[in-house]
Order: C-alpha cells, then sequence, then structure tokens
C-alpha cells in the first residue's frame, strides 16, 4: 500500500497532463521478474508507458503482474518468453519498442565453481539484446551496470564516470561480469552508432514488491533483522533506493544529454555496514548487530564461506563517487536512505 500512497497523487497529474502520443510508446524492461526490473516495469506504467517484460518462463508472469500492481496500474503491461542465453523471441518481443530497459544480469556474492555461468550470460545477453535493439529500430537503450565496474579492487579514493574496474584482477566474479558486459555495450554503441546510456547504481535497497527474499540486497537485510550477524564486516558501501533507480532508467531514456553517458547512481558518501545495521536496530529490528568484526576474523571465515570471500577485498576501504551529472541531467532527488533500509526491512518482515 505505501507505494500506492505514494505516487497516485503523481498518476494523477500524469494523465491530466501526458498525451496520447506518450501513451503509445512501447518499452522493453528485460529482467521484469526481478527486483530493480519490477520497480522499472511500475515506474513507466506509472508515467504511462506501454511495457513488455521480458520473462525465460511464463509461469512467473503471475506473481510480477500481482506484485507491480501494488504500486501502479498494469492494464499496460504484457510479457514475452526470452532468454538471455538464446536468440529465440527477442525480434518478436521488442517489435514496436521505441526504447529499451536492459535490467536482466545475475547477480551474487559467491563465486561459483565456474566463472563463465555469470559471465556468459551477462555479456553475450548485453549483446544480444543491443543487437536485436539496433535491428528493429529501438531509439535509446539503457543498460543497468554498477558501481562494481567502476571501483572494484581500487584503495579508498574518489572516483568518476572515467575510472574502471580491472577484469583481470582479482575483484570477484560479479565485479567481473558487470565490467566486462559494461564494455561490451560501449564497444557495440560505438561500432554500431546507437544511442546508449548506462546507470552505475551502488547498493540498492528498498522494498520489494512480491513480498520474498529474493537477491542478495534483500536476502542481506533478511540475515541482519534475523540476527544472522552476530559481527558485521568493516565495509562502507554506497547505496541508493530501489525507486529511484528506476526513475532514473526512466529518466535516462528520454533525456537530451543522456546519450552516450554513465550515470554513477549512489549516494555522496558511502554507508559503513555498522550505520546500516544501527538504523534499523533504532527502528525496532533489535536482532540486528552494530560489533564489527576483525578482520582477521573474515580471513578464517573466508576459507570456509564464499560468501564472506566475496566481501573481503572491499574491508576497510572508503570510497567516494562523481555522481553531480546523475542530479544535474537525470533530476536526481535521493531517498533518504533510512527510509529505504527500514521499508526494504518492513517488505520482507
Amino acid at each position: 500500500m505505501y507505494g500506492v500512497s505514494i505516487y497516485f497523487p503523481f498518476v494523477l497529474i500524469f494523465k491530466k497532463t501526458n498525451s496520447k502520443e506518450y501513451m503509445s510508446e512501447k518499452v522493453m524492461v528485460t529482467g521484469v521478474t526481478g527486483y530493480i526490473g519490477q520497480h522499472c516495469g511500475a515506474e513507466l506504467l506509472r508515467q504511462g508507458y506501454e511495457v513488455v517484460g521480458t520473462i525465460r518462463s511464463m509461469e512467473k508472469a503471475e506473481a510480477v503482474r500481482e506484485g507491480i500492481a501494488k504500486v501502479a496500474p498494469i492494464d499496460n503491461l504484457t510479457f514475452a518468453e526470452a532468454d538471455l542465453t538464446s536468440d529465440e523471441g527477442w525480434s518478436k518481443a521488442m517489435a514496436g519498442c521505441k526504447y529499451v530497459l536492459h535490467v536482466a544480469s545475475p547477480f551474487i556474492i559467491a563465486a561459483p565453481e565456474d566463472e563463465n555461468e555469470i559471465i556468459s550470460p551477462a555479456v553475450d545477453g548485453t549483446l544480444r539484446v543491443l543487437s536485436v535493439a539496433k535491428a528493429v529500430g529501438v531509439e535509446r537503450t539503457v543498460v543497468t551496470s554498477s558501481t562494481v565496474a567502476i571501483t572494484s579492487g581500487k584503495l579508498s579514493g574518489h572516483y568518476g564516470t572515467d575510472s574502471w574496474s580491472d577484469p583481470e584482477a582479482e575483484i570477484g566474479t560479479y565485479a567481473k561480469s558487470k565490467t566486462l558486459a559494461e564494455q561490451a555495450a560501449w564497444e557495440f554503441a560505438k561500432a554500431n552508432d546507437i544511442d546508449l546510456v548506462v546507470i552505475n547504481p551502488g547498493g540498492v535497497m528498498g522494498p520489494t514488491l512480491t513480498g520474498k527474499v529474493e537477491g542478495e540486497s534483500l536476502t542481506m537485510i533478511s540475515d541482519i533483522i534475523e540476527g544472522k550477524y552476530p559481527l558485521v564486516p568493516d565495509i562502507s558501501i554506497g547505496l541508493i533506493d530501489v525507486r529511484d533507480v528506476a526513475k532514473l532508467h526512466v529518466s535516462a531514456m528520454t533525456a537530451d544529454r543522456a546519450v552516450g553517458k554513465r550515470f554513477i547512481a549512489s549516494s555522496d558518501e558511502p554507508f559503513h555496514f555498522t550505520e546500516v545495521t544501527g538504523i534499523l536496530k533504532k527502528a525496532g529490528y533489535k536482532k540486528a548487530s552494530t560489533r564489527q568484526a576483525p578482520k582477521f576474523l573474515l580471513k578464517i571465515m573466508s576459507l570456509f564461506d564464499d560468501q564472506v570471500k566475496g566481501l573481503l577485498p572491499m574491508v576497510g576501504e572508503r570510497q567516494t563517487v562523481a555522481n553531480q551529472e546523475t542530479y544535474e541531467i537525470l533530476a536526481w532527488e535521493p531517498t533518504p536512505m533510512d527510509q529505504s533500509l527500514i521499508e526494504t526491512a518492513e517488505s520482507i518482515s
């Protein structure tokens, strides 16, 4: 109900001020079953667009529809079956779309036995989507990347959109997949003269539309409020609300100055893990721990826990990012992070 109460006045204003031409514009959202994808679909629908969401199986369609219906009208929501690992279905699904939001990508912290299980669908899937977009005449594609494609493996410091993580370094499978996929996207865009915009979110928080604990962000918050972290790591990370991520994607579709740019979507200052748990503890989630784990203990734990191993490179580092263009060009108005974290917890508890 939260989303409806927040956005309902906006929907009324939009219907009064926007034309039928705007209503006819169709947008594909890849990965609409995911956490960010559902919010992107919802934001587009609230703004009057037609949305085609890609899903790997139609069995998931009803759950997505029910989730989005909590915060947006769904009359203009349809689904198409398409998989990032296959050419089948993409051209038909994308036909008639003016824009594409390519959100779909696997997200993990713990490294799989074969890194190509993550990297191949990320890179090949991105190129597949861009190739079809060019073939069917899509005007602009917005790709979801991550700040891990910018700051992974780097020391404390200030980083901008000209910074890239080194995929040859030990940066973890997820960061490597996002870096390689984004680099492939820019190379394709340059070679084929297509309009491309990339959004690089930090750690994404905010309420889930399904009520289910899915994905690493929601799992982390769930574990915190259930007391599964008796000690928390010395890690600081830039954060952003998932609803802000969705709004930035939609803004990037049409903003005149956005083409050919990366936009860092992350808080001005990183949040330390103890700040996150402290906010939740103050909100009444008493099992949230604010006790910090010593690094030597994390190193020992990493020998037995792949998730801890994936976090080790981040321990002790504090990175800030250059996000000014995100404010200026995409008109970003960040949701307060204490609100975002509390609503994340409320949505899964």
